[in-house]
């Protein structure tokens, strides 16, 4: 009877890249928040919620995202119209910018 054993080991966590926040990235992220908050209070800590979940999902598999421009990937937000872009760099995920979906990306980052 052949055994039914995955060739991967179930107790290795997944591989963890290093998120880094670029000060434009954080600027961004500022300027959206404070508009949000100015829609309705909370509303921009929803919004820091869902970036962060991004993150979270750049901390796991940033690889997975096909490149956007030049050497840029870009990550929607699921709830809010907003994307990240980011370059792979070694261990490290830098993210350049967080932009309004609508925006001009090509030209800010």
């Amino acid at each position: 009877m052949e055994s039914s054993r995955s060739p991967h080991p179930q107790n290795i966590p997944p591989v963890k890249w290093r998120v880094i926040i670029r000060p434009n990235a954080e600027t961004d992220l500022r300027e959206a928040w404070m508009w949000y908050e100015s829609q309705r209070a909370g509303l921009g800590d929803e919004l820091l919620n869902e970036i962060g979940a991004a993150i979270h999902r750049l901390e796991t598999d940033p690889e997975r995202r096909p490149f956007y421009y030049r050497d840029f990937r870009r990550l929607l937000a699921r709830r809010f119209p907003y994307k990240l872009f980011y370059r792979v760099e070694g261990d490290r995920v830098i993210v350049f910018r967080i932009l309004h979906a609508k925006r001009e990306h090509r030209q800010q980052i």
